[in-house]
């Protein structure tokens, strides 16, 4: 068989040397696309091993900030219902319910606030030693400075006896 130069130049073997090349440069290509499929493929299991690492550690922060939360408020609780604490916390009660009765009524605010200072300044000279303690001589004396409002059980007497029913 006898070689000819016009087989190896002809249109067929240049578009196979010419497929031949782009057969090359795609299994090249190819090859490359598997290796970054693979890396993109360590770099998500990778980003997803974080973030489940990350989103236990917010659960676990979650669930002690949960019980920090309970802990604290059943500690508050507890330090409410001391008597202390309660009248801390009824003086706080009357003082919002002041400020409030001073923006509402408008006839209230005078009348108030000369009371406050008439209860100042006496409270000023006992402390002062200028007055005797008015408390001192109406329970010493048990007479002088009446009750500003009347208990729960007087009140329901006062109220029954208003009424025309009998008391207790």
């Amino acid at each position: 068989m006898k070689f000819d130069s016009s087989f190896f130049l002809g249109q067929f073997m240049l578009g196979f040397y010419l497929a031949s090349i782009f057969m090359v440069i795609a299994i090249y290509h190819l090859i490359g696309a598997r290796g970054e499929l693979s890396r993109f493929r360590r770099h998500l299991s990778d980003r997803l091993e974080i973030e489940a690492d990350a989103m236990r550690k917010m659960k676990t922060e979650i669930d002690t900030l949960k019980k920090e939360n309970e802990s604290l408020r059943v500690k508050v609780n507890a330090l409410n219902d001391q008597p202390e604490r309660k009248l801390g916390r009824d003086l706080e009660i009357y003082a919002r319910a002041e400020k409030q009765m001073l923006i509402q009524v408008p006839g209230f605010a005078p009348a108030w606030e000369t009371a406050k200072t008439t209860a100042h300044n006496e409270l000023a000279e006992e402390e002062a030693g200028r007055s005797a303690p008015k408390r001192l001589f109406s329970r010493l004396f048990g007479g002088g400075a009446s009750v500003a409002l009347p208990s729960r059980d007087e009140s329901k007497s006062v109220t029954e006896n208003a009424n025309g029913h009998k008391s207790e």
